[in-house]
């Protein structure tokens, strides 16, 4: 992650968003505070559908009330079955 300063991004925008590939992340601050982040896009296909899904406002309020219970994460459950067929 690189971080730079307002002045810089003036200064050479179009240099820094071609960086962002190469950073990976770039901080930009205003006298000592972060105000913005520049990403590098992804491309989708690297990203896991999963990883891409966005809750939905239904669900959302739904969780927010307490109305569904995060459940047990399907990588434990695989890991322990698979720890005891291999014991």
């Amino acid at each position: 992650m690189k971080t730079i300063s307002i002045r810089a991004l003036h200064e050479k925008t179009g240099e820094w968003i071609r960086q962002a590939g190469t950073y990976g992340e770039i901080i930009v601050t205003d006298r000592g505070r972060a105000i913005a982040k520049i990403q590098p896009q992804a491309d989708l296909r690297d990203i896991p559908y999963f990883a891409r899904r966005r809750m939905s406002q239904a669900f959302r309020r739904l969780m927010q009330r307490g109305k569904l219970r995060g459940g047990t994460d399907s990588t434990q459950v695989v890991s322990e079955d698979r720890d005891r067929r291999t014991s």
